[in-house]
C-alpha cells in the first residue's frame, strides 16, 4: 500500500513536515519516490497569491522550450525561487537538471479579463508547456496556478528530501495546507507524472488504493474535458470525476461520493432525494470507481475532504489539534507531529463518509 497526508494549518508550514509523517510509515511505502503539493502558500510567495506560480523539472532544453512559448503568449516572470540543491554522493534520486518554480504576470492583454478567463488561459498554456515537453523528452510540468507549488521526484524519500534540503525548516518555502505521498507505483511504469499528489486547476487529489474501474473511468473522461489527460496512474480518475463533478457541473461536494461510490438501487429508493441519486446512477456510472481505496483532496476554496471505498479497505485517520488537522494513513504519523492532541477526537472514518476540514478547521462529517 501507498502511504498518503494532507496537512491543513493555521500556521505556515514547511515541506520538513510532510517528510517526517511520511518518515514514521516508511513500513509503507517502497522507497520509489516522493512528491508533494503546497497550497496558501507563505513565505517568498505569500504576496503572489492572485499571479500564476509554475512548477516544472526540465532539461536545459526544456527550460529553454517552456520560457518561449511562455514568453509568446505574453507572461512575464515576476519572482524566481530556487531550491537549494545538496548533491551528496550515494543519494539514491534520478534528478532532472533544472528545477523552475516562478511566479509569472498575466499577458498584458488579461489585465481587464475575467476569473474564468485567467483560468482558461492558464490550463491552455500548461497543455501546451506539457505537449511540447513530452514530444521532445525534455521535462514536465507539474502545476501552473495561483498559490500552488508541485515538487515531484523519483527515489529514497528521505535522500529527496536531502538532496533539496527540505529537512532543514525555514521560512522562505512554507504553506498553510501540504499534501504528501510515498509512491508505490506497483501497476504502472514509474514516472513522475505517476507520482502522487494529483493537481488540476486548484484540485489536488493523492489515493491510497487501486481503481479497477480504470478502463471504464479512462475512456469516459477523455471526452469530457480538455485537461482530463495522462492517465499515469489508475488514481487520477478521481481527480478528474471530483473536478467534473464540483468545478465543470457545478454540483455540491456531497454528490462525489454518490458518484463515486454510488448506494445499491434498494437503498436509494428509500431515501427522499432517491430521484436525484438514480439518475446520479445512470448517466454517471462511467465514473463509478471499484476496488479498495482511500481518497485525500484540496478544493479550490482550500478545504481538505476525505472519501473511502464502499467496503472501507484501505486505512486512514484524521487528527487535530487547536492549530492543525493531518489525514494520513496511520495513526502513528499524527502521533509524531500532534503528540498532545486529544486522541479520543481521533476520526476513523466509515465507508459511507465523506469527510470535510472547512477554511476555519472546523470538521464536517456527510453520511452518505
Amino acid at each position: 500500500m501507498c502511504r498518503i497526508g494532507a496537512i491543513k494549518s493555521k500556521n505556515k508550514l514547511h515541506p520538513s513536515i510532510a517528510l517526517k509523517l511520511m518518515r514514521s510509515q516508511q513500513k509503507g511505502h517502497d522507497d520509489s519516490g516522493f512528491a508533494f503539493v503546497m497550497q496558501d502558500m507563505g513565505g517568498l510567495f505569500e504576496n503572489y497569491k492572485d499571479l500564476p506560480l509554475l512548477s516544472m523539472a526540465a532539461t536545459v532544453e526544456g527550460t529553454r522550450l517552456a520560457e518561449d512559448i511562455l514568453r509568446e503568449i505574453g507572461f512575464s516572470r515576476v519572482m524566481q525561487w530556487s531550491p537549494d540543491i545538496s548533491n551528496k554522493k550515494g543519494l539514491k534520486i534520478e534528478a532532472m537538471p533544472n528545477y523552475v518554480f516562478e511566479v509569472l504576470q498575466y499577458p498584458k492583454s488579461f489585465k481587464h479579463a475575467t476569473k474564468e478567463e485567467k483560468e482558461e488561459l492558464l490550463i491552455d498554456t500548461a497543455l501546451r508547456l506539457r505537449k511540447v515537453l513530452d514530444e521532445t523528452k525534455s521535462g514536465f510540468i507539474y502545476s501552473f496556478w495561483h498559490d500552488t507549488l508541485t515538487l515531484k521526484e523519483i527515489g529514497s524519500p528521505k535522500d529527496i528530501g536531502t538532496y533539496f534540503n527540505l529537512w532543514q525548516e525555514n521560512s522562505d518555502l512554507t504553506a498553510h495546507i501540504i499534501t504528501a505521498q510515498c509512491r508505490q507505483n506497483t501497476n504502472y511504469d514509474i514516472v513522475r507524472y505517476a507520482a502522487h499528489p494529483f493537481f488540476l486547476e486548484g484540485y489536488t487529489a493523492l489515493v491510497n488504493g487501486e481503481n479497477t474501474f480504470y478502463e471504464k473511468n479512462k475512456f469516459y473522461q477523455m471526452s469530457l474535458y480538455k485537461g482530463y489527460m495522462g492517465f499515469e496512474s489508475d488514481s487520477q480518475c478521481l481527480l478528474y470525476t471530483l473536478h467534473y463533478i464540483h468545478k465543470v457541473l457545478k454540483w455540491p461536494l456531497q454528490y462525489f461520493k454518490h458518484t463515486v461510490t454510488p448506494l445499491s438501487y434498494n437503498e436509494i429508493i428509500k431515501r427522499p432525494d432517491s430521484e436525484i441519486l438514480l439518475r446520479i446512477k445512470a448517466s454517471l456510472a462511467n465514473l463509478e470507481i471499484n476496488g479498495p481505496n482511500t481518497m485525500l483532496a484540496v478544493t479550490p476554496d482550500k478545504e481538505l475532504m476525505c472519501v473511502c471505498d464502499s467496503k472501507k479497505l484501505r486505512p486512514i485517520v484524521i487528527g487535530r489539534d487547536e492549530n492543525t488537522v493531518i489525514m494520513t494513513s496511520e495513526v502513528c504519523g499524527i502521533n509524531d507531529l500532534l503528540p498532545d492532541r486529544d486522541i479520543s477526537k481521533d476520526i476513523y472514518p466509515n465507508e459511507h463518509e465523506t469527510i470535510l476540514v472547512k477554511k476555519d478547521l472546523t470538521i464536517e462529517r456527510w453520511q452518505q
